[in-house]
């Protein structure tokens, strides 16, 4: 590299670097829970936290993906906020099988369910359902939070589906194993019944529909809530749960016993080979990508610090030089790489084509390749980092939309496994056309530089200023050049703040926002989940050509 190079490298590289730990601080800070205070309490009742359960559960030394780590990050803060969604979930290897693992934070509300606890635990249910991945419920829940209980109670995608979903996945012949290792109330005391196994620990676990105090108030029964609902009460006279263990350790060492006798079911069959290392060190990713994010990059030696042994086989490479298609590995599965190309190029009329952008021959491209992949049962890596679809007479002529839908179309039916890793930009139908969250991804997951939203934020923010302006002179009132900047500022700041992944996250728009080096991992531990669970056939209904 030239001495520009380098100097633009170690600026990227620096940027980069700072950005992850700063993502390192946040994940610090939400792995608390509900803080120090609250985690004393547990401890004090002979109790382990929520992460400390899933770490003495998991295989020593296997990765763990965790799944909506930033869930409610910035929100409720009228009730004190709800970090990582009150529960903490992830895929790990629990007796050498891949599962997901659900587990309640106590140290949050007593665990209690906001309606984005609600939204995590589905989004963990459909995980396993798609993947036919086993589900380990570690409960410690005080049920619904009642002052939200109108957000999170009665509609289709609230707390009455976590058993909906119970009784499907039971349906399939997916494992679910349930400990309730503190309260197990109300609705929330179905959970663990409609799980294939029920566990739960000796004085510190209890399961109801109804408390001591509601049972007092609704029929006059004096009771405490051991006799009522604790573990000897429902293990040995009503027979609800199958066994109870002395503390939270034995509990966890029967979920293994459980997990080790498992058998295999069908497999998908993705290809996998020896892993390799890619041939550049995957660290170099943080000085290629580039700090100004409407500057090219080298999106190219970006795969090739992902890949295996830096080998990335390229699909059409001469044509629709705006997306990149092509084939390679990763941690030894074999994948098609769809990414958004940040170099500008050259059609093949030598017209000059903006980086980041779909223009209709790379939208065509990428229809096809996809259906390759789908052809050839290849699992598909999205890499966003897309502005959108290019605008104005000459594509509209062109039929961009036509060619756009076709893409859509080809992802939207895609029956491989597609894995969304967001990059930087991911702006409007850009969004959806890379496989967004709305095309089922079997996981996406941000990367700390990421932004999402329907356009970049200062282009938002001059049409928000039109209309706030026309709204203002529709009035009769003016408004001075300092009034607008003023304006505008604040707009953009509003704007720039819903932009950030951790909004995305804290939404689950995404799965989560990572360090770019972990991205083989996850897309590696994703596509041996999605192995779990057989490819259907694949059908795009009507392309228009």
């Amino acid at each position: 590299m030239s001495n520009e190079q380098n100097i633009e490298f170690n600026i990227n590289e620096d940027f980069n670097k700072q950005l992850v730990y700063q993502l390192k601080s946040k994940f610090t800070r939400v792995s608390l829970g509900g803080g120090e205070k609250a985690a004393a309490k547990q401890k004090a009742k002979n109790k382990l936290l929520a992460r400390e359960r899933i770490a003495y559960l998991l295989d020593e030394n296997s990765p763990f993906v965790e799944v909506g780590a930033f869930a409610g990050d910035g929100m409720y803060a009228e009730y004190g906020g709800c970090p990582s969604g009150g529960v903490v979930c992830g895929i790990g290897t629990v007796s050498g099988k891949q599962c997901m693992v659900v587990a309640n934070d106590a140290t949050v509300k007593a665990g209690a369910w906001f309606p984005i606890t609600g939204k995590k635990n589905l989004r963990a249910q459909e995980i396993a359902m798609e993947n036919r991945l086993p589900i380990i419920y570690l409960v410690d829940s005080a049920g619904v939070f009642l002052p939200m209980q109108d957000e999170i109670f009665p509609d289709k995608e609230h707390f009455g589906r976590i058993f909906r979903n119970n009784a499907i996945m039971s349906s399939k012949g997916i494992t679910q194993i349930a400990a309730v290792m503190g309260s197990c109330v109300a609705g929330g005391a179905y959970l663990p019944i409609m799980s294939d196994e029920a566990l739960i620990v000796d004085k510190t676990g209890s399961i109801f529909l109804a408390g001591s105090y509601l049972v007092k108030a609704a029929i006059g029964e004096d009771i405490d809530n051991e006799t009522l609902g604790g573990s000897i009460s429902q293990s040995e006279i009503s027979g609800v749960i199958d066994d109870r263990f002395p503390n939270d350790e034995a509990c966890l060492d029967r979920i293994k016993f459980i997990m080790d006798k498992i058998g295999a079911f069908e497999k998908a069959g993705f290809d996998r080979k020896v892993p390799a290392k890619p041939l550049k060190d995957i660290k170099d990713l943080y000085g290629i990508l580039s700090k100004d994010r409407a500057k090219p990059y080298n999106s190219l030696a970006l795969i090739e610090t992902l890949v295996d042994n830096g080998e990335f086989e390229q699909y059409k490479e001469g044509y629709g030089q705006t997306i990149l298609c092509g084939y390679a590995r990763i941690e030894g599965w074999a994948v098609g790489i769809v990414a958004n190309n940040r170099q500008i190029t050259k059609s093949k009329k030598g017209e000059m084509q903006f980086g980041g952008v779909i223009y209709n021959d790379s939208a065509d491209k990428a229809a096809r390749f996809i259906m390759n992949c789908n052809q050839k049962k290849i699992p598909l890596v999205f890499l966003q980092d897309v502005t959108g679809f290019m605008v104005g007479s000459r594509s509209e002529h062109s039929g961009i939309i036509k060619d756009g839908a076709k893409m859509v179309n080809a992802m939207s039916n895609s029956t491989v496994p597609k894995f969304t890793i967001i990059i930087g930009n991911s702006y409007g139908a850009g969004n959806y056309a890379m496989c967004g969250k709305a095309y089922d991804p079997r996981l996406i997951y941000a990367w700390p530089s990421a932004r999402i939203a329907v356009m970049g934020g200062e282009q938002a923010a001059k049409v928000l200023l039109q209309i706030e302006k026309a709204s203002l002179e529709a009035k009769g009132e003016t408004i001075t050049p300092e009034a607008e900047k003023a304006l505008l500022d604040k707009i953009m700041a509003r704007y720039e703040e819903q932009l950030s992944p951790y909004y995305a996250a804290s939404r689950l728009w995404v799965d989560g926002i990572i360090d770019p080096i972990e991205t083989r991992t996850v897309i590696s531990q994703g596509i041996e989940m999605a192995n779990h669970a057989p490819v259907q056939p694949f059908n795009v209904g009507v392309i228009q050509t």
